[in-house]
């Protein structure tokens, strides 16, 4: 059995956006996604703080990581404000307001390039 579903885990409420990205990057990694980066980007757009990027393996592992970050999260009581793509097989976005999650299949990664485009 999974190590993360054994440990009972303090509650991630009013933490900063940087421990929320770090808390998400560690259920990625977990769940075997690949390619993990978190990056500071609010000196450039207002819409985060940070972008937890994320490459999944198949379009069933995209869905399958997403889930995780929403039911972990969820455990810890913070909840997203909204997720998108559920439906495509490509790209799935979830938003915690300040941290936005974006997992990708590895060609729609380098074809909107993100890591690149918000680059510290």
């Amino acid at each position: 059995m999974d190590q993360m579903q054994n440990e009972v885990l303090p509650s991630l409420e009013g933490v900063s956006a940087r421990e929320l990205a770090e808390a998400i990057a560690e259920v990625l990694d977990s769940k075997k996604g690949r390619d993990i980066k978190v990056l500071h980007v609010e000196d450039k757009t207002v819409i985060a703080e940070y972008f937890v990027l994320c490459t999944g393996n198949s379009s069933t592992q995209i869905k399958a990581l997403a889930g995780e970050v929403e039911y972990r999260l969820g455990l810890r009581g913070v909840n997203p404000y909204g997720v998108e793509g559920r439906d495509n097989n490509s790209w799935v976005l979830v938003d915690y307001s300040n941290v936005i999650v974006h997992i990708f299949s590895r060609e729609s990664r380098e074809f909107y390039n993100l890591d690149k485009l918000y680059a510290d």
